[in-house]
């Protein structure tokens, strides 16, 4: 007889046919990874040999074979039959003296003096390869301890390979039943129910953006996470930085870990359950700094040793305080596609916003809700169904492929619903916190995942179009094409688009959308007036003994990943340009501000940061670019002042800015300047002096240029950049930039809306052009024909 049981210790991953993908991985590492580092809990296998001598000795493998022909491959009306069949023909037939007494003296080597609780994990033979993860499929026992539990646990894992949704799953992807055997792995206990747990992926696993690894966490079993019943922690982690030994944890997530999965006895055969979490606990990470770094350098040890995207399991145990992988799988939806193809949604309507959460994918589906509290409920679906409940487990897959989208009110980027929606395509918004009570059954509904990392449902059916990109057709034209961006939930996708970098980073957005405070409102918050806005402060910074570090660590984060998503092309970060009504509308503003009959002319951009009134916010936005720049090290960043009226206000804030620890030329910084103010362009060649270069604003140079207000609804009509005195500064910008070899880029609409304006740009030699995400393919196709006839005609500038 064929080797019935492998230690772990004789597993490699050429083993698959013998112990299945999960188990030949787990082999693979602790033979592999453990001498770098990594820990994997020690552990055995029973084999596929096992598993089909079992069934010959029992008759049971043509008897299988024949329940399987009777399922309806067409509607699948009679799975749960089918499947309730070929399971109890597996646990009614009992093990063979042999291969009990093999499994036992295995596990009696494995724990030395006294039986130690161990996990029980299925391990199909077709299970982890590149184009099918199996995730969730077959089943996993934990906490079994003592001999007799162990062969239950044991015999129905063997079970496990015929539960309704690994049926479903084969039949999807082609596999024949009759050819896969099932391994088990026997692994021990990580108490990661006194601890904490979870998944992490070594790409992000949305845009498959490749340069950050993605850790969920939560306290207890990471069952929770799976089932997607609480909504995890999640540290997005630097590649780069992992690498060089900077600081590489670009952004945090605190979730609400309302529940923590325990055992439910020290019994033989243990139960879990859920507990509620203790307010503390709920906004403590589950992970340090030092931790999330451990595991993420393990994560890339694991991806560079297999040479391909991952999909990890950690666990942490609370015992003990040891950090252990227990398992990893091949990332299987991003690895296997065509990168240089995207398909483009747009919503090309707004509506009323029912709910919202964490968007999985990137498409839109207008369909019909079903309100389901369970798979049982689910029947006439629809390729326009968009199911709603509150969480998704792997009894739901079998469903999955008949639907149109899934919402859920519970789980996180790397919960079980998130993993299935992504393999399979389908458009998915978990984590709403509320869907249910939001959404209407029946109801029509339009789910966007299209609007960066959160989701959104919307009332109705809204218009929206889609269109087929093939990047490699896109050939970059000479002068360089960036982007303006604001938001950094987008920023991993729009990396993918040709492009030569972030031309404008605004970080007005972020400090709206993600600080929401006036950084003044921190530094003196017994001077807020508006006991509603103290509250709201209060209730952001509660985890910041410090209230100006929440402002530091939440700008630096979403400036990171921006930076990060563009790595090591150059990304412009504009200083704070806010006018003072825009200023006094963040939380706890209002006494910070003074009221201008004209703010758009008033006490904005440069100048305020040499002033009383805000110098000490300021420091704080330099501190935040310090960390990015400095700690993070994401050198590609630099530095971009705007609306400074005069040379000497441009010494003064480089001044101050060094004083914050932002020096001119210190690890590379470079610190430009807006051209937007007709005092910059007639005093070009003193501003060259002083700044490493410029970026037309062309909306502020044209409005100061013409006399316009650029909001106002009557004079509007004159505002335009192509009129001949705005052309006129612009030209003359750019000539002194040539003059003084000092880049010179401009940030605008126009270069794609107007192609004449393109030709003007490239005519004049300017080195790069920055659009809206949207505009971007288009201005790039403007540009490339503006050069060809520069060229034709003999009047192309070397632009770089």
């Amino acid at each position: 007889m064929k080797k019935q049981i492998k230690t772990f210790g004789t597993i490699g991953i050429s083993d698959i046919a013998s112990v299945g993908g999960k188990n030949a991985s787990l082999g693979e590492m602790y033979n592999q990874l453990t001498q770098k580092g990594v820990r994997i809990p020690n552990g055995f296998a029973t084999t596929s040999s096992a598993f089909w001598h079992f069934l010959e000795e029992h008759d049971i493998r043509e008897a299988l074979k024949k329940i399987l022909t009777e399922l309806d491959r067409k509607q699948f009306s009679n799975l749960s039959v089918i499947g309730e069949r070929a399971r109890n023909l597996i646990l009614k037939h009992p093990f063979s003296a042999t291969f009990s007494t093999a499994i036992i003296h295995a596990y009696r080597e494995l724990c030395g003096q006294e039986y130690k609780a161990v996990a029980v994990r299925s391990s199909a033979t077709a299970e982890d390869l590149p184009d099918a993860s199996f995730a969730g499929q077959h089943d996993t026992f934990l906490n079994i301890q003592g001999e007799e539990a162990l062969l239950v646990a044991v015999k129905k894992c063997f079970a496990s390979l015929y539960t309704n949704r690994a049926i479903k799953y084969r039949e999807d992807k082609g596999f024949e039943h009759s050819e896969i055997a099932l391994s088990v792995g026997i692994q021990l206990m990580v108490r990661s129910d006194k601890g904490c747990s979870g998944v992490g992926f070594t790409i992000e696993p949305e845009s498959g953006f490749d340069n950050a690894i993605l850790l969920s966490g939560v306290w207890g079993l990471g069952e929770n996470i799976v089932q997607g019943i609480v909504n995890p922690d999640e540290f997005y982690v630097f590649k780069p930085g992992l690498r060089k030994g900077t600081y590489p944890i670009i952004q945090k997530k605190l979730g609400d870990k309302e529940l923590t999965m325990v055992y439910a006895s020290n019994e033989v055969a243990a139960t879990t359950l859920n507990v509620d979490t203790p307010p503390e606990r709920q906004q403590q990470y589950v992970l340090s700094d030092e931790e999330i770094v451990t595991l993420a350098k393990w994560a890339l040890l694991i991806e560079d040793h297999y040479k391909k995207p991952m999909d990890i399991e950690w666990a942490k145990d609370g015992v003990t305080n040891e950090l252990f992988i227990t398992q990893a799988r091949p990332e299987t939806v991003h690895h296997t596609k065509n990168k240089n193809i995207h398909i483009e949604y747009r919503l090309k309507e707004k509506g009323k916003v029912l709910a919202q959460g964490n968007a999985v994918g990137s498409k839109i589906k207008v369909g019909h809700a079903l309100l389901l509290q369970s798979p049982r409920e689910a029947i006439d679906l629809k390729p326009d169904t968009i199911i709603v409940t509150d969480t998704i487990t792997p009894d739901w897959d079998p469903l999955l492929k008949r639907v149109g989208g899934i919402i859920t009110n519970k789980g996180g980027r790397t919960s079980h619903a998130a993993i299935v929606a992504r393999e399979l395509g389908v458009p998915a918004i978990v984590g709403c916190g509320n869907a249910t009570a939001t959404i209407e059954n029946g109801k029509t509904v339009t789910l966007s995942c299209a609007q960066g990392k959160t989701g959104y449902i919307y009332q109705g059916a809204l218009a929206f179009e889609e269109e087929e990109i093939d990047f490699s057709n896109i050939r970059m034209p000479k002068t360089e094409a960036k982007f303006i961006l604001a938001d950094p939930e987008n920023a991993f996708s729009l990396s993918f688009y040709p492009n030569n970098g972030v031309g404008l980073l605004r970080m007005e957005f972020i400090i709206t959308h993600m600080v929401k405070v006036h950084p003044m409102a921190l530094i003196k918050f017994d001077e807020v007036t508006d006991s509603e806005d103290k509250k709201e402060i209060e209730k952001l910074t509660k985890n910041y003994v410090d209230r100006s570090a929440y402002f530091v660590d939440t700008l630096s984060q979403g400036i990171a990943t921006i930076a990060a998503a563009f790595y090591p092309k150059e990304v412009i970060v504009r200083l704070s340009d806010f006018k003072t009504n825009e200023y006094a509308n963040l939380i706890g503003g209002t006494p910070f501000e003074p009221k201008e009959e004209n703010p758009m002319l008033g006490f904005r951009g440069a100048s305020r940061y040499y002033s009383e009134l805000y110098k000490d916010g300021f420091a704080l936005e330099c501190a935040a670019i310090k960390k990015v720049r400095d700690t993070m090290g994401l050198t590609n960043l630099k530095v971009m002042v705007p609306f400074c009226r005069t040379v000497q206000e441009g010494k003064q804030v480089l001044r101050i800015m060094e004083a914050n620890g932002l020096k001119q030329g210190v690890n590379t910084l470079e610190v430009y300047t807006m051209i937007e103010i007709p005092s910059n362009v007639i005093l070009g060649e003193q501003f060259a002096e002083i700044f490493d270069g410029f970026s037309i604003g062309s909306n502020d140079l044209t409005q100061l240029t013409l006399g316009i207000d650029r909001d106002s609804e009557i004079m509007g009509q004159l505002f335009d950049e192509n009129e001949e005195a705005a052309r006129k500064m612009i030209a003359l910008a750019i000539q002194t930039a040539r003059e003084k070899s000092v880049k010179i880029g401009l940030c605008g609409q126009a270069p794609s809306d107007f192609p004449e304006f393109a030709d003007f740009l490239v005519k004049e030699g300017i080195n790069s052009i920055s659009f809206n995400p949207d505009a971007l393919l288009k201005g790039i196709n403007n540009i490339n024909k503006a050069e060809r006839k520069a060229i034709e005609s003999g009047t192309l500038i070397g632009s770089n």
